[in-house]
């Protein structure tokens, strides 16, 4: 009854505040500031890799079986969001080692926390068995708050799956928003975190007013790289898109994708959301690279419900790039023609001055040679587009089949096996390599003139083997090893060994890489 008074008191008190209008130049330096922001995130990333690193050095020389599991769940706590696969491996371990040494607690908070993201790996029904076999009138007083947020995060995952199923996904929101409740009863009502509950409850009832006040409130006292932040922002842009106020939803969402590249947080959907919004306002080359930057997040942290999502941004993107680029080669067409013309003029107009004629016949001829080396980069660029997009309907398709059938384990078997993403290695590698290899025909010998007579490359049947293809790579200007290794689905070590074993065979050593970049296309 106390907590419901102080509500309503809340409540009164923030009712007659009056929006205040956020500026688009507001919104255009939150967008920059993302940009800044997106440029740093390897040494944001690599920062959150060093803690974990140095919590698995502190594990590593610990005696006690005790210490070994509580550093254990640290280090689970710290893969959520970043590597959900590890993060659930490892409060799996947590889980057998602690039951194994009869400690309670942490057997009950490393099986909640296992529960809580296992249906981001897809096990629904494995994540609902394991939360709902715990007896709840058994719960310690400490651990509480962790039942219930464990049950709201898990409930969430699960109706955001079946988001395209109203009948289903009502009853799953249902079991979320008691367990939120249940959370809200547990929290400190002076805390932030409690606050930022709060305020996603009144949210969830529709209850704008007070929802964004007490939020906007919460954010004075929550740092950036916080979750907290990252949460109640998004929170506030759902209230400015509900409002349709869209400086404020851009605004918003531009902070909380901040706080989420900040923190390296990988599981987020605030810059997806960003992502389609500027689809909406034409900003095409900003929207496709923050939907690039959501995808290799959702990639790297294994999140496959929002690898889905991204799959759908992209392919509106590729939608709204195709019309860009009609309207383009419309504009081309015209440019092209008045520049005939222009050089007809100039041929008549200087036809005695035989050595400018000269000149301009060169540079017509450059220009055409350009405009050829133009013409093979945007087909095979488009043949690349075309096969992927095919691909990805083939296996949204397959997806689905299986969804609706309730195999998720079939679909489980397909993507762990390995074997689709071997398939679509090799589908990629050929088509790479020839496109590659239309662009720099004499690539292989260029190569091997860098390369002493000993070691020089020959090929059997393939067009090109992993040494060319990694360089092939850098010479279209990917020199970032973590890049590379994603493309060719090797590991980072893996491509560092080949690059060192490249420079090795190299007659000047020094400056191999630097005479890679400079092997001419037909152009």
């Amino acid at each position: 009854m106390k907590k419901i008074i102080i509500l309503i008191l809340f409540a009164i008190n923030f009712s007659n505040l009056t929006a205040i209008e956020i500026p688009k130049t507001k919104v255009a330096e939150a967008l920059n500031i993302l940009d800044q922001e997106i440029a740093n995130r390897e040494k944001y990333l690599n920062k959150r890799q060093a803690k974990i690193d140095s919590i698995k050095n502190l594990q590593k020389n610990t005696s006690s079986i005790k210490k070994w599991i509580e550093l254990n769940t640290e280090i689970g706590n710290e893969y959520i969001a970043f590597d959900n696969d590890s993060a659930i491996t490892y409060f799996s371990n947590g889980y057998s080692k602690a039951i194994e040494h009869n400690l309670d607690s942490l057997t009950l908070i490393n099986k909640l926390k296992y529960a809580t993201y296992l249906p981001l790996a897809g096990f629904i029904s494995e994540s609902q068995d394991e939360y709902e076999s715990i007896d709840s009138t058994k719960i310690p007083n400490n651990l509480k708050e962790l039942y219930y947020e464990s049950g709201k995060q898990l409930y969430s995952y699960i109706y955001t799956f079946y988001k395209g199923f109203p009948h289903i996904n009502k009853k799953w929101q249902g079991k979320s928003n008691n367990a939120h409740i249940n959370l809200i009863n547990c929290l400190d009502q002076e805390s932030n975190k409690y606050k930022v509950n709060i305020g996603e409850l009144y949210l969830d009832n529709n209850e704008l007013t007070k929802a964004k006040a007490i939020l906007e409130e919460s954010l004075n006292s929550i740092d950036i790289t916080d979750n907290l932040y990252a949460r109640a922002t998004h929170a506030l842009a759902t209230i400015a898109n509900r409002q349709n106020n869209e400086n404020e939803y851009i605004y918003y969402l531009a902070l909380s994708s901040i706080s989420d590249v900040k923190s390296a947080t990988l599981e987020v959907v605030s810059i997806q959301e960003l992502s389609s919004k500027l689809i909406d306002l034409g900003e095409i080359q900003r929207s496709y690279k923050y939907v690039s930057v959501a995808q290799e997040n959702a990639v790297a942290c294994k999140a496959r419900i929002r690898m889905v999502e991204a799959a759908e941004v992209m392919a509106i993107i590729e939608q709204a790039h195709s019309a860009e680029s009609k309207k383009w080669n419309s504009k081309i067409k015209y440019i092209n023609i008045s520049i005939t013309a222009l050089a007809i003029f100039l041929i008549f107009a200087l036809i005695y001055l035989y050595r400018d004629t000269k000149r301009l016949n060169k540079m017509r001829n450059n220009l055409k040679i350009a405009n050829d080396t133009k013409e093979v980069y945007i087909s095979q660029f488009l043949s690349l587009c075309s096969i992927y997009m095919d691909k990805l309907t083939q296996f949204t398709n397959i997806v689905n089949r299986k969804l609706s059938a309730g195999k998720a384990d079939d679909l489980y078997k397909i993507t762990k096996s390995g074997k689709f993403i071997e398939e679509q290695s090799k589908e990629f590698y050929d088509v790479f390599d020839n496109a590659f290899l239309n662009i720099y025909p004499t690539f292989i010998n260029d190569v091997n003139k860098l390369l002493t007579k000993e070691e020089q490359i020959t090929l059997n049947e393939e067009k090109l083997n992993t040494d060319l293809r990694i360089l092939a790579l850098m010479r279209l200007g990917i020199d970032d090893s973590s890049k590379i290794a994603q493309m060719l689905n090797y590991s980072i070590n893996t491509i560092y060994a080949y690059r060192n074993k490249l420079k090795n065979k190299a007659i000047n050593r020094d400056t191999f890489e630097t005479d890679i970049m400079k092997i001419k296309s037909i152009g």
